[in-house]
């Protein structure tokens, strides 16, 4: 068993306009439902802690409901713990979950970019889905080098915001910005799912990416568990080596 956070948005306004966001509930649910299947424990945090805003349920997905309605995952909702004072080398991974209120307030995170940066560099994977990778922006490496620098990525594209209606509103367009830090921004149709592994960052497109990039998040745990469970066996059997070599000599004393 990993251990991932999820990170949200406590941005409950797009810009000045009253319209109401927050997290997108299928970007939760959906890679919540992947994770929590394969057997790993997720926790939840947000940028300004306490019961992150989310843009409505959709109660014609059983996944939604589901996550909604999961007694573990609402009591992890109703306080979630500001990323400011999370500790990194607790987390195996982490997914910053998209919805519009991240354009506002992921990217000048200084303690996301931290946290961020502390998991990627201790050998952990990053995932973002939709604006989620508003998280990435920023966020610079051990060396210094920007995260993306260099990168293929996903994100919420330019022309998804047009058809989104949110061009005129958002603070900036978040494909150009990535690109602007060195990313190479692959993407597909308007809201068709476009997932994008590059070493163990994992980035989608849009809501019908959500799953897919935590199934490619999954990948890559699965390979360290691998690794670890062969890392094991490798330490169990020179143990063993040792033990009957220990014993054969003791027995060639006796006779």
């Amino acid at each position: 068993m990993k251990k991932i956070l999820m990170v949200l948005t406590s941005v409950s306004e797009i810009g000045d306009t009253g319209e109401k966001t927050g997290y997108n509930v299928g970007e939760a649910a959906h890679p919540w439902k992947v994770f929590k299947d394969s057997g790993h424990f997720v926790d939840f945090a947000s940028i300004k802690g306490g019961q992150p805003p989310h843009d409505g349920v959709d109660v014609e997905d059983p996944i939604q409901v589901a996550f909604t309605e999961d007694e573990t995952t609402r009591a992890g909702l109703y306080n979630t713990a500001r990323v400011d004072v999370i500790d990194p080398e607790q987390y195996d991974a982490v997914f910053l979950v998209g919805g519009h209120g991240t354009m506002w307030d992921f990217p000048d995170s200084e303690g996301l970019q931290k946290l961020v940066a502390s998991i990627y560099n201790s050998g952990g994977v990053v995932g973002a889905v939709c604006h989620g990778p508003a998280g990435l922006v920023n966020v610079e490496l051990a060396n210094g080098i920007h995260l993306v620098n260099g990168r293929n990525v996903a994100a919420f594209t330019n022309d998804e915001e047009v058809a989104a209606g949110k061009d005129k509103v958002i603070p900036f367009f978040l494909a150009d910005r990535l690109e602007e830090q060195g990313a190479t921004h692959v993407f597909a149709d308007v809201f068709e799912e476009k997932v994008v592994v590059d070493e163990r960052l994992v980035t989608g497109q849009n809501p019908a990416s959500a799953a897919g990039v935590a199934k490619e998040m999954e990948k890559l745990l699965a390979e360290v568990i691998h690794q670890e469970k062969a890392e094991e066996q490798h330490e169990a059997d020179a143990l063993r080596a040792e033990k009957d070599a220990k014993k054969a000599a003791a027995a060639a004393e006796e006779h």
